[in-house]
């Protein structure tokens, strides 16, 4: 599933590509084709994310929201597009510029209602100017859960996948099986202050960055399912930095990583 970059990075493309133009929106598919219709012809006026949802504004004052799931992606070009292929159940099309969106869990209008219920149930999202780090302290200092599965949970926080999760725990040097009563509050500030840097960091380079240049040895880059990570999918790999075998278990149902020596409880 993608993690919250992505959407950021999605929604300043669809804000950079249609906002303030007039948009043909169709549902080739079908799935999405009353909606569709209404949105056609309208003008766009603003995307944005939270977490991993993304939602789309048109000047008349409908919302669509978008959650992409395991499967969902957009495809992008020039216009005029070409014949969908596969089921896409929604085109966006200006003059200069299309996409395709395909396979996502939720694709939906939304009413202002319906979005802040939404944003209620969410934790404050790294990526977000108006994310407010307390809250987030606030349900993690007072649970018994793992802070690895806090991390975890769009309630606590908005946005963090498995990679970010692994990646930030091992940074900072936490286990993932400490409880969040357990874990101090330098230490959440030290996390979410290198969630905000390496999400961002995210989304400007379109890929996931987490390696320190000290620690970057010219380790050859898995691309962009596996990118070049300290514990995430290295499992019995040598830990970059003491080099300690990584270890890798189920936590609610994800893999969770961790090197033994560097994150020792």
């Amino acid at each position: 599933m993608p993690e919250g970059h992505t959407l950021h990075r999605l929604a300043r493309l669809h804000q950079r590509k249609f906002a303030r133009q007039t948009v043909s929106v169709t549902s080739p598919q079908g799935r999405f084709a009353a909606a569709a219709a209404r949105l056609d012809g309208q003008v766009f006026s603003r995307a944005e994310a939270w977490g991993k949802h993304l939602v789309h504004r048109y000047a008349g004052g409908e919302l669509v929201h978008i959650h992409l799931g395991l499967y969902g992606s957009f495809s992008d070009g020039p216009s005029p597009l070409p014949p969908p292929v596969g089921q896409v159940r929604m085109r966006m099309e200006t003059d200069e510029y299309g996409t395709d969106l395909r396979g996502p869990t939720a694709c939906e209008l939304f009413t202002p209602a319906d979005l802040a219920a939404l944003t209620s149930r969410l934790g404050p999202d790294p990526l977000r100017k108006d994310a407010d780090p307390e809250q987030a302290w606030s349900a993690i200092a007072k649970s018994r859960k793992p802070i690895g599965a806090l991390l975890m949970d769009q309630k606590v926080l908005a946005g963090v996948g498995n990679v970010y999760r692994a990646e930030v725990l091992f940074r900072a040097s936490t286990n993932p099986f400490r409880p969040g009563t357990d874990v101090s509050r330098d230490e959440w500030d030290a996390i979410w202050a290198d969630l905000v840097t390496l999400m961002t960091v995210g989304v400007r380079r379109g890929k996931i960055h987490v390696i320190r240049p000290e620690d970057d040895h010219g380790a050859p880059s898995y691309g962009p399912d596996r990118p070049r990570t300290y514990v995430y999918r290295r499992t019995g790999e040598p830990c970059r930095i003491c080099g300690t075998p990584i270890l890798m278990t189920e936590m609610a149902a994800r893999k969770v990583y961790w090197c033994p020596v560097c994150q020792a409880d």
